[in-house]
């Protein structure tokens, strides 16, 4: 029998993200069974009782607690999950780096670029790893295509189309939360769902150093609920309205460096009636393009070559050999799906704590978007093209 060293995990909200972070841990032996780490649910921190009952009874940790100071106090805790609102992130990070645990943390990191600058000095004076949810660049089909492109398959690179399209706050009913202040979530849609957009392009291609954009607010003011509420949740008409401060929508004209000659359009949008969770990226070169959505995730659409009577996009199946599919399925047909993307991120952040080598996204990509967001916010406001500052 193999000796597999124990990773005490500890957790500090458990919403949505901090259950499939929990599900990710539990599920990484299955995927990796070489591995010679084993992680283990320790603690988890929230500030709701039942959510803190529910880490316990359903999620398996061995205990739970209303103080998240108890989840990085803990001996038995060897490295954490960053899973709360935005407003809370600069605080639990630097909490963490000063008490020496690695952390794994969603995105947007900070609520600026200033915020995700100091969780980066924080981690970097503290020697801990790091790990950040930009979890659509593991997916199988998008490594091929990273991998189509490294090799030179599609020429040079000439434009980049990225586009973010989602429902969840498409009803003016849609309860005015944290997501809607400007002083707990930073920007809208840049920092929510675009920062997955900028991670892609900049994955795929190369960094982003100059933008001009523009932003929308399509819904000025949303309902306040009188009660708790969990997720998107709807209020009641009745109820006293508050005005939105941050955009629903936003688009950006770009530039990209490292030697790289093209440019790119990106847009999100979180009030787009229609799409559900329309996330897709396209690039074309000089040789040829490609085409991927998550939608469709375990698919590539693929063009080689500018003529012949058969010229056109060619579908291809993930499969072995394409990024960590082969963890979780034995061949093409058989889908991955969005949980398995965090089982990746788990092994990912776990092995980058292990190895000393960062492997993980960390929070220095984390700053990279952020910086992005920064200027596309400034271009928004004066109408002007921004270089992108450097990290």
């Amino acid at each position: 029998m193999t000796t597999r060293r124990s990773i005490g995990v500890g957790l500090i909200s458990v919403g949505w993200m901090g259950r499939l972070h929990s599900r990710a841990y539990s599920n990484l032996r299955f995927a990796y069974p070489e591995a010679e780490f084993a992680p283990h649910l320790v603690i988890a921190a929230d500030a709701v009782q039942a959510n803190v009952d529910y880490a316990v009874d359903v999620l398996g940790y061995q205990r739970g607690t209303l103080d998240y100071h108890d989840v990085l106090n803990d001996p038995d805790v060897d490295v954490v999950s960053i899973c709360a609102p935005n407003f809370l992130h600069r605080e639990f990070a630097l909490a963490a780096a000063a008490a020496g645990k690695p952390f794994w943390i969603e995105k947007p990191t900070g609520r600026n670029s200033h915020e995700t600058a100091e969780i980066v000095a924080a981690a970097k004076d503290a020697g801990v790893a790091t790990a950040v949810g930009f979890n659509y660049r593991h997916a199988p089909a998008v490594q091929h295509a990273r991998t189509l492109i490294a090799a030179g398959e599609l020429g040079e690179i000439t434009n980049v189309k990225v586009s973010l399209l989602a429902d969840y706050s498409a009803d003016p009913l849609g309860a005015f939360t944290w997501r809607y202040q400007r002083d707990r979530a930073g920007s809208g849609v840049l920092g929510d769902l675009l920062s997955h957009g900028i991670d892609l392009a900049t994955h795929l291609v190369a960094p982003i150093t100059a933008v001009t954009a523009l932003t929308q607010t399509v819904i000025t003011e949303r309902p306040v609920p009188q009660g708790p509420t969990v997720g998107h949740a709807t209020a009641s008409s009745d109820d006293p309205k508050a005005s939105v401060e941050n955009e629903d929508y936003a688009a950006m004209l770009v530039r990209f460096g490292a030697g790289s000659r093209a440019v790119g359009f990106l847009e999100a949008s979180r009030v787009a009636v229609g799409p559900r969770a329309d996330y897709s990226i396209e690039i074309f070169g000089t040789a040829g393009s490609l085409r991927w959505s998550f939608a469709r995730m375990n698919e590539l659409e693929v063009c080689i070559g500018t003529g012949g009577d058969l010229h056109g996009y060619t579908t291809v199946l993930a499969k072995p050999g394409d990024g960590e599919f082969s963890r979780f399925q034995p061949g093409p047909g058989q889908p991955t799906g969005f949980d398995e993307l965090k089982v990746v991120e788990a092994w990912q952040f776990l092995t980058s704590v292990i190895s000393g080598e960062q492997i993980a996204p960390s929070v220095e990509d984390a700053l990279a978007a952020a910086l992005v967001v920064e200027a596309a916010e400034a271009s928004a406001a004066d109408g002007q093209w921004h270089t992108v500052a450097n990290a």
